[in-house]
């Protein structure tokens, strides 16, 4: 993330799900919170924006678009929305199965605007939730939530870090969580944006800091994405697009070695999910375009 800046890719994960809530049917991930973070200025302003820019991942299919609606739906489509909504769902029935064998603590880093905490007050009202994320980026959704007029639940936990100035374990040490319980942690889109040295050491503290027996859900890019003449096109674009924005991808990791590497880190990989293995479980026998992205993979692990 930049210096002084909100984090954008925050904002349109947030957008991704707050269009698929309302535009598309059946859902892969309900997020019927997420539109309303955005003033309908900003709505405009990212509806335009993003459909402009198909023209950029698609241009023949941006050509034959009759109008900035249909651009966007076909956007979201094919780049904006398949990782955020899989991912989510992916993660968010994981912890669902988690609390019913007795988690009660769930940790959000890089939260951006998640909304759980918010649409699940069945969960929380026995659930301590703590969402870690940049200052910036979590006073925006502070400042928002206020706006909105939102009550905030008291097992919400906002923990401000810049983890270049500050340790995730320390973070978590100033707060209400509970070294001693088993927890379930969530670290959606953030990996590719890390060097691998930063991945690990992210993760080790984690192993750490969480009881055995605890969870880790997080997807990161194989390492054929970053490998000219393996790379699909789809992710190549993606690359060059968000190195624009100032928030290039890093890192990818070997499906193949990463029981190993997480051993390393003291956490057990439990699954596993391939890009074939996501477009079965949430894509299968749709119509509507939306395909499980290439490269990306969902992991699940767990704390030794």
């Amino acid at each position: 993330m930049e210096k002084n800046k909100v984090s954008l890719t925050a904002l349109l994960t947030a957008y991704a799900r707050a269009y698929h809530a309302v535009h598309d049917d059946p859902k892969i991930f309900d997020d019927f919170l997420a539109y309303q973070f955005f003033t309908e200025e900003e709505r405009t302003s990212f509806g335009q924006n993003l459909a402009d820019s198909l023209k950029f991942f698609d241009p023949e299919r941006a050509a034959s678009c009759p109008s900035q609606a249909t651009a966007l739906a076909w956007y979201m489509r094919i780049q904006g929305a398949p990782t955020t909504l899989s991912r989510s769902r992916y993660t968010e029935d994981s912890l669902e199965a988690a609390f019913r064998q007795g988690v009660r603590q769930y940790v959000i880093l890089g939260a951006g605007m998640d909304t759980f905490a918010l649409r699940r007050p069945d969960l929380v009202s026995q659930l301590k939730v703590f969402e870690i994320d940049h200052p910036l980026t979590q006073a925006f959704k502070l400042n928002r939530l206020k706006e909105l007029g939102w009550e905030i639940p008291a097992q919400l936990h906002f923990i401000p870090v810049d983890l270049t100035k500050e340790t995730l374990a320390n973070a978590l040490r100033q707060s209400p969580y509970d070294p001693r319980k088993p927890s379930f942690f969530s670290w959606l889109g953030v990996t590719i944006y890390l060097t691998r040295a930063k991945v690990f050491t992210t993760l080790r503290t984690i192993a750490g800091i969480a009881p055995a027996g605890s969870s880790i859900i997080f997807d990161y890019l194989d390492t054929d994405a970053f490998i000219p003449g393996k790379a699909s096109k789809q992710v190549q674009l993606m690359r060059e697009i968000v190195r624009r924005t100032g928030e290039p991808l890093k890192a990818g990791f070997d499906p193949v070695t990463l029981a190993t590497d997480l051993a390393d880190t003291g956490l057990l990989l439990h699954e596993n999910l391939s890009p074939s293995d996501i477009e079965e479980r949430y894509f299968q026998g749709r119509t509507d375009g939306y395909h499980a992205f290439k490269h990306f993979h969902f992991v699940h692990a767990v704390v030794k």
